[in-house]
């Protein structure tokens, strides 16, 4: 985990001296909305529904146990009690008071957290794979790459004022589950015919209102290079994109008005001013930051895991747990281990002060002291004993994490839709609520299999209902609440859209529509195949048909 220096230090308390002073300012009338809007973006807070709403950064999704305390204290003292885990693996707090900003900013500082680049149209935070540095099928562990492009990309004074946001993603394993074919770049670690560490480039991914795929505009772009070519990808946009029109600010439009050869084209050109410049990387500066990510002081361990899995075949809540929530690890003798934050009733990614005080005492107890938030909304422990599961789930039982549901249905990804967003046609929460309930048996869930279901308030697209096997979107029509279903999407390794099945749906209907989808998938599968294969096999008609027709 990266560790600020002093320097670092400083800025970031200065920081928020700067922002306290523009919030009293602000307060007292001496600024008006439009000049504080841009202050208060810069510093992650957001005018929501009913009340503020603020970002904390949660770099590449690390955190510490100290760090997870710091946000209890502050959902207790500052909020209702309770945070929210994003599909970019920040925090939110949904009801500070605006006047209490400042002194929350304040405490994060004290624990080496901020808000900075969290909003606004500026490079925003670098995601990566939350297995990072422990998964089994990783080639190189990420986590060193997104904290230099964090370094890199924070205060960078030529991209503080882009058309629109920007994001990044590193994946650096076999699995891609850092989603980078939808992000403005995407970065998938390689290896050229010479061993030689380097990057595919994806540009110009994205969902929102026009949801694309990222397009391949280089192969392989040596590891020294990474920066300068990151730069020359944002000049252009930042020279060509819209700004006219917000709807048509973001980097995808640019790639698909120029084509991705022509974009390419234009990056080389830039590049080629850049090329070997001051912030080619060196083998220096990529050592110091890698020392910030050495691995814990593992055990070693004889390899028998007969306890383990004598435990597994005696207790099956543990065994559906280890199935759903343990993922191999690259140490012999370890496991990372998802704690689920998607139990039936309680808002997808939300997180109340006591579980993330709990979720501290066990990352200190079975993960060195670190733990990780996802894009799926859920926490990991990435440094889990084998020998130690079985104790870890009861623990997890105590505190609400232990629901085995992870990669199953109800698993869902889903934005805070209509109860707090401003920005929402149609409320998320109580959807997924009734199709948690709809699905709340754990032998059907696990009959169906893996499945992504993603759902999204607005067009703006937070909970990635486009890449979601199934994706639900939440619409007006004529003032009143709809929901649009898709199917197919991908994230991953080859990313698609997904494809609208057709009109929409009231939202007592919802439930209902997701079953007979479920029923289509069921009869028609071939042994060991998931949803999203058969749906590619049958394509979406069959599910049209199913679910139309039983509505008219």
């Amino acid at each position: 985990m990266y560790i600020y220096d002093e320097y670092d230090q400083r800025l970031i308390e200065d920081r928020v001296e700067q922002f306290r002073g523009q919030m009293s300012r602000y307060l007292a009338g001496e600024l008006s909305e439009s000049e504080f809007l841009p202050l208060r973006l810069q510093n992650g807070l957001y005018v929501q529904r009913y009340a503020p709403m603020l970002r904390i950064a949660v770099p590449y999704g690390v955190l510490s146990a100290t760090r997870l305390r710091k946000l209890a204290f502050i959902a207790r003292r500052f909020d209702k009690g309770y945070a929210h885990i994003t599909t970019r693996q920040n925090v939110q707090f949904n009801w500070p008071n605006l006047e209490d900003v400042p002194d929350i900013l304040a405490q994060l500082a004290e624990v080496q957290m901020h808000a900075i680049q969290t909003s606004g149209n500026c490079i925003r935070n670098t995601t990566t794979d939350q297995f990072a540095g422990v998964a089994a099928d990783e080639l190189e562990d990420p986590r060193p790459w997104c904290e230099i492009i964090r370094q890199w990309s924070t205060f960078h004074p030529e991209f503080a004022f882009l058309p629109r946001k920007f994001k990044i993603a590193v994946n650096g394993a076999e699995q891609d589950r850092a989603a980078i074919g939808v992000h403005d770049i995407g970065l998938n670690m390689v290896r050229n015919a010479t061993g030689e560490l380097g990057f595919r480039v994806l540009v110009g991914g994205g969902l929102g209102r026009t949801p694309m795929v990222g397009a391949v505009i280089r192969e392989f772009i040596e590891w020294r290079h990474l920066l300068t070519y990151l730069e020359a990808i944002v000049r252009v946009y930042n020279r060509y994109g819209r700004r006219d029109n917000k709807f048509k600010a973001r980097i995808k439009i640019l790639v698909k008005a120029l084509t991705p050869e022509v974009y390419a084209e234009k990056v080389e050109a830039e590049w080629a001013h850049l090329k070997d410049g001051p912030t080619t990387l060196t083998e220096q500066e990529v050592e110091r930051v890698s020392r910030h990510f050495v691995a814990p002081p593992y055990q070693s361990f004889a390899g028998d895991d007969a306890d383990y899995l004598r435990l597994r075949g005696e207790n099956r809540g543990f065994d559906n747990w280890a199935l759903r929530n343990v993922q191999a690890h690259k140490m012999p003798g370890y496991a990372a281990v998802t704690l689920s934050l998607k139990p039936t009733a309680i808002a997808p990614g939300d997180i109340t002060a006591e579980q993330l005080e709990a979720a501290a005492d066990l990352a200190e107890r079975f993960s060195f002291g670190e733990i990780r938030s996802t894009h799926w909304q859920n926490l990991v422990l990435p440094y889990v004993a084998q020998r130690d599961l079985f104790e870890l789930w009861q623990l997890c039982r105590e505190h609400g994490f232990a629901t085995p549901n992870v990669g199953l249905l109800t698993d869902m990804i889903c934005c805070p839709g209509g109860d707090f967003c401003s920005l929402a046609n149609a409320k998320s929460i109580p959807i997924a609520e009734a199709i948690q309930r709809r699905f709340d048996d754990l032998d059907y869930l696990h009959d169906i299999g893996e499945i992504e279901l993603n759902m999204s308030g607005c067009m703006n697209a937070c909970g990635h209902h486009h890449v979601g096997h199934i994706g639900i979107l939440g619409v007006d029509k004529k003032g009143e609440e709809f929901y649009q279903v898709s199917l197919g999407g991908r994230s991953g390794r080859n990313a698609a859209i997904g494809q609208i099945l057709g009109p929409s749906f009231a939202a007592d209907q919802m439930p209902d529509v997701i079953g007979k989808l479920i029923d289509v998938y069921l009869e028609n599968r071939t042994d060991e195949e998931l949803f999203i294969d058969t749906f590619e096999r049958i394509g979406i008609q069959p599910f049209k048909e199913r679910v139309y027709a039983a509505n008219n």
